[in-house]
């Protein structure tokens, strides 16, 4: 199971948080609000029921009572009913509807023993609020009171309260991804600070003044970068030294192996083969400093400039001996590209020559675009590369099972590692993958060449 990032993790955290306290305080909110209200809506209907009574009380209070005059003397409203028990039996201002029945039999027998009682009763499945008053020994009262809108209201607050949970909790996390994405700012300057190292870009640098609980991490960080500068200063200083220096001794062991070679006719044979595979070496060792010393210039800066790049692939399959017609430029791609000349032109000779040495020949050099993006892919029909090699084979002196096997050890193990640093010259990248109709498909993507 994948694990939330920090920011996801900070911004649920907040909104769990805020759900918990708003539903905290709704709960308590519509539980105070609700006994505050049912308190008031019994004190007023106790107080009416009382008065009605009394006035109930007074009717029966002559000569010739009369249970139903009494009752209907009364100003109940339409929320409210009057039942009256008196010497056994039940008045009513309207048809009992089984109004008496739904009285509580324990509620009676408080009322008989001349105590009045209070209780919360459903009556037709509404809720009602029945109050109880002795009137006499023979004489109780009944007033049933509706608690139905009062019920509405408590569905309305708490539907209400519901909402406002919600919106605190989605405020919550609102305010944490805010707080978060400020938070983490720094973090992720940091993270694009280092991204752009990755890419070569070794004039990155933090402010150490940004955030003040940061001060440490970032001049640690561009001392950091300092020191990894300086020494990856020096390592191509002492590989462009170094290469410089062996180029005039191979450059005489070049001449002296030019002079045995002309004079092959009047060698003995071991003679011949032996100053053949001294030329060979050396022309090896010269291909070898070459690359050494491309590979110490390759973090300079890339001079673009308008590049005819389809005429320029053809002319690097001219000077192989490969028939131009490999290339091909796909449908809305120009032909002219905004890139650095020299280093294109090596990224074409490099893989065009590893595609020859290992992979049985090149058959197609392919142009095309994604946006602004140059594509550039070289397909050849040898045994392709496996997974397990496809990012290796780009490092310095690095070379797939596949070259082990076919190369013959001819290379020097620094082509595709120059092309790939062609490529992040450019701002792109450099791959490999299958081609479909078998064999091997380097790709090399080159950002705004097409803007």
């Amino acid at each position: 199971m994948r694990r939330l990032g920090l920011r996801a993790r900070v911004t649920a955290a907040f909104a769990i948080g805020a759900l918990l306290l708003s539903a905290s305080m709704a709960l308590v909110s519509y539980e105070l609000t609700r006994r505050t209200l049912l308190d008031e809506r019994e004190r007023t209907v106790l107080r009416a029921a009382y008065y009605d009574a009394a006035v109930v009380r007074a009717g029966l209070d002559t000569e010739n009572p009369d249970a139903g005059e009494a009752l209907r003397t009364l100003d109940t409203g339409t929320g409210r009913r009057a039942v009256l028990h008196l010497n056994g039996d039940w008045y009513g201002r309207a048809a009992d509807n089984g109004l008496t029945a739904a009285i509580p039999a324990r509620l009676r027998e408080l009322v008989s023993a001349g105590e009045p009682a209070v209780q919360r009763i459903r009556v037709d499945d509404q809720p009602v609020l029945l109050v109880g008053v002795p009137l006499s020994e023979s004489a109780s009262f009944y007033e049933i009171a509706s608690l139905r809108e009062l019920e509405q209201t408590f569905q309305v607050l708490a539907l209400a309260l519901t909402a406002v949970a919600i919106m605190v909790a989605g405020s919550g996390a609102a305010l944490g991804w805010y707080a978060t994405r400020h938070g983490l700012r720094p973090l992720t300057a940091v993270a694009d600070a280092a991204e752009r190292i990755a890419a070569g870009d070794f004039t990155t640098r933090l402010a150490p003044d940004t955030d003040p609980d940061l001060t440490r991490l970032s001049t640690s960080f561009n001392r950091m970068v300092d020191e990894l500068a300086q020494r990856i200063d020096r390592d191509r200083r002492f590989a462009a030294d170094v290469s410089h220096e062996l180029r005039s001794p191979l450059q005489t062991l070049a001449a002296a192996a030019s002079v045995l070679s002309r004079r092959r006719d009047n060698q003995d044979e071991r003679t011949a083969t032996a100053a053949r595979l001294v030329a060979d070496e050396i022309d090896r060792f010269q291909q070898l400093v070459n690359d050494l010393l491309d590979l110490a210039r390759s973090d300079q800066s890339v001079h673009r400039q308008p590049v005819d790049l389809a005429e320029l692939a053809r002319q690097v399959c001219r000077d192989r001996d490969l028939p131009e017609t490999m290339v091909r430029l796909a449908e809305d791609t120009p032909a002219t590209w905004r890139v650095d000349r020299r280093r294109v032109a090596q990224v074409l000779t490099n893989l065009l020559d590893n595609a020859e040495r290992y992979g049985a020949g090149p058959v197609a050099v392919l142009l095309s675009r994604t946006g602004d993006t140059g594509v550039i892919e070289v397909d050849d029909d040898g045994p392709g590369v496996p997974v397990e090699d496809r990012e290796a084979i780009f490092d310095r002196f690095v070379r797939g099972r596949a070259a082990n096997y076919r190369g013959g050890g001819d290379g020097t193990g620094l082509g595709l590692a120059l092309v790939a640093q062609h490529a992040a010259a450019h701002g792109g990248s450099a791959s490999v993958s299958d081609r479909p109709e078998g064999g091997a498909r380097f790709r090399i993507t080159l950002p705004g060449s097409l803007s």
